[in-house]
């Protein structure tokens, strides 16, 4: 069984974070960032892919959810090879590996269906980068710390936004592979920088144990299952949306593909402010409170959207409503595992839950596409997103509540008893 360990800043709650963690940490952001922006590549061109190629809806929806769920999945090795490697190593590796099916999509995999799911599958590899720095990150900061810096990390899912803003607007000013050719060599800078300048903290805890065995020690933490669940409908929201949204708003609104991309970038940008807005708030009044207002928030959201209403003003607000939410859920989220998980295990759980989270946001377009193909409305597929929403909320006030309780931490914040200085539980 994993006990308590100290983490890798060191000192008692309370002490003064050194400035070489702020700056691994901006470094781990711009990593995430770039990324996720290599991620989320094919999203903003599905609309012009679909015309281009003749996709039905489907195939549409199956073009941008491949790149998630395989992005997803292989957080849970990518997590558990941190935990025993470090991000030094991981950070430069997985951006070199993204480099590739970047290249292959923008030089010769965008001309076919069959193409751009091969690349698409691959690209999946930037979507790991997650599960890199979030215990690179932890083993950083001291425990009460943690919730902010995670936030602030996660704040690096705004990649998704620069693809957003960028990638229609250069294919339309120059040619397709452009936006491809700039990613790569962004990646490539971010891996070069990475292996120079890149720290894993001082006495980071570093498993024996074979991977295998502790994937299987990981799955029978009650914090690993916990956090997928809500990881799923918070950050599967948001990868769900983010990939979707210009889709939605296309069809559902008649946008045209620029304005539809724009909506879609404010939407990201303003789930990336408050994610490390709900990691401050849940170092301060506990990621149960967080979390069960903001999936509050998104039960209304959903609720409202499915009546379709017009765009502006009351479709707007609930979307950015529900981004706001969104963004807040998943900086808690992960506030939780800060909380909950033995330092050790930190980069296992993360893998989990990651999968879990970009799984929860590989259903949801599919759903969406299948719904509208046959009804030629949203509203069931919004309809369902409230009710998950809801199934979330009651479990957060009771079965996280009690396991937060259980493991010795108030419900409104994490505690502060000196004797448990520097630890984990």
């Amino acid at each position: 069984m994993d006990q308590p360990v100290k983490s890798g800043s060191g000192g008692p709650p309370g002490a003064r974070v050194p400035g070489r963690a702020w700056l691994m940490l901006a470094l781990a952001t711009v990593g995430f960032a770039v990324n996720f922006w290599a991620w989320a590549l094919l999203s903003p061109l599905a609309p012009r892919f679909k015309d281009d190629l003749g996709l039905s809806s489907f195939e549409q929806s199956l073009l941008v959810a491949v790149p998630v769920v395989v992005g997803s999945l292989g957080r849970i090795p990518v997590g558990a090879l941190t935990d025993r490697y470090g991000g030094r190593l991981m950070f430069p590796l997985v951006s070199g590996a993204t480099v590739v099916p970047v290249l292959y999509l923008g030089l010769a995999g965008h001309a076919s269906f069959a193409a751009l799911l091969v690349g698409g599958f691959f690209l999946g590899i930037g979507g790991t980068a997650f599960a890199v720095g979030v215990p690179f990150v932890n083993a950083w900061f001291p425990p009460e710390r943690r919730g902010l810096a995670i936030g602030v990390f996660g704040a690096g899912m705004g990649g998704t936004a620069i693809s957003a803003l960028t990638t229609v607007r250069l294919v339309d000013a120059t040619t397709m592979p452009a936006p491809f050719l700039i990613t790569a060599g962004v990646l490539v800078a971010y891996a070069v920088v990475a292996a120079l300048l890149l720290r894993d903290a001082p006495g980071r805890t570093v498993p024996a144990e074979p991977l295998v065995r502790r994937l299987a020690a990981t799955v029978r933490l009650p914090v690993t299952w916990q956090a997928s669940a809500l990881y799923a409908v918070a950050f599967g929201g948001y990868v769900a949306f983010s990939v979707y949204l210009p889709t939605y708003l296309r069809t559902g609104y008649g946008l045209t593909q620029a304005d539809a991309a724009n909506r879609m970038a404010g939407f990201v940008l303003l789930a990336v402010a408050m994610r490390p807005v709900g990691g401050w708030l849940s170092d301060r009044l506990g990621p149960v409170r967080v979390l069960a207002g903001s999936l509050a928030v998104v039960v209304a959201g959903a609720v409202v959207q499915a009546f379709t209403p017009p765009l502006a003003p009351l479709g707007t607000v609930a979307f950015l409503s529900m981004a706001a939410a969104l963004g807040a859920g998943s900086g808690a989220t992960f506030a939780l595992v800060a909380l909950l998980t033995p330092a050790g295990r930190v980069g296992s759980v993360t893998g989990v839950v990651g999968a879990a989270g970009g799984l929860g946001g590989f259903l949801p377009p599919l759903v969406m596409g299948t719904l509208y193909g046959r009804y030629e409305t949203y509203a069931a597929g919004l309809a369902l997103l409230a009710v998950v929403a809801a199934a979330a909320l009651v479990y957060t006030l009771t079965g996280v509540r009690a396991a937060v309780e259980g493991a010795g931490r108030p419900p409104a914040g994490p505690q502060r008893d000196h004797r448990a200085a520097g630890t984990t539980a």
